[in-house]
């Protein structure tokens, strides 16, 4: 018991030398009243930069709209402008499909009367009257190229004969 009485006392005696080194500072209400101005000076400009941090969000979120419509845009400009591109182009090869049809049957028919051309050119140099008619028409110089450019695709001429090919036969 006598351990508990001493330890009573000796916290008594530290907590009042304890009272007497601290250092009373002392609180006006001139101090009350310049803390309470400074919470309402705080409180004002924390409300003030949050309207003008909502203005400024208002602002973005305007320009991300803006935005997202030029985006959906340029995605609609560029689809378009793509679809257009393959359709000129499938466009393109139908016509040149359906262009060479009639040609590549002139060209058949050419074929056929290929060996007939040849036939008249040996006739027109051993016949003169012949040979002089088609030189006054132009013909002659056509007969003439046909025997150079057997492999080239039959290209049709101006007085209906062609330029034959060597085509195998199926």
């Amino acid at each position: 018991m006598s351990l508990i009485l001493l330890l009573f006392l000796s916290s008594l005696n530290l907590s009042l030398w304890a009272q007497e080194k601290q250092v009373i500072i002392p609180y006006t209400l001139a101090d009350r009243d310049r803390a309470i101005s400074t919470d309402a000076k705080i409180a004002s400009l924390e409300a003030n930069n949050n309207l003008r941090f909502e203005s400024i969000d208002k602002q973005l979120n305007y320009l991300q709209k803006q935005n997202d419509d030029i985006k959906t845009l340029f995605y609609w400009g560029f689809g378009i402008l793509i679809t257009l591109f393959f359709f000129i182009l499938g466009y393109v090869i139908w016509d040149r499909r359906t262009a060479m049809h009639p040609i590549l049957i002139q060209a058949s028919k050419a074929e056929a009367n290929s060996s007939e051309v040849l036939t008249l050119r040996d006739y027109s140099k051993k016949t003169e009257y012949l040979l002089e008619e088609w030189k006054k028409k132009g013909t002659l110089i056509m007969l003439q190229i046909i025997p150079i450019i057997p492999k080239v695709p039959i290209v049709p001429i101006a007085i209906g004969i062609g330029i034959g090919t060597d085509k195998k036969k199926k």
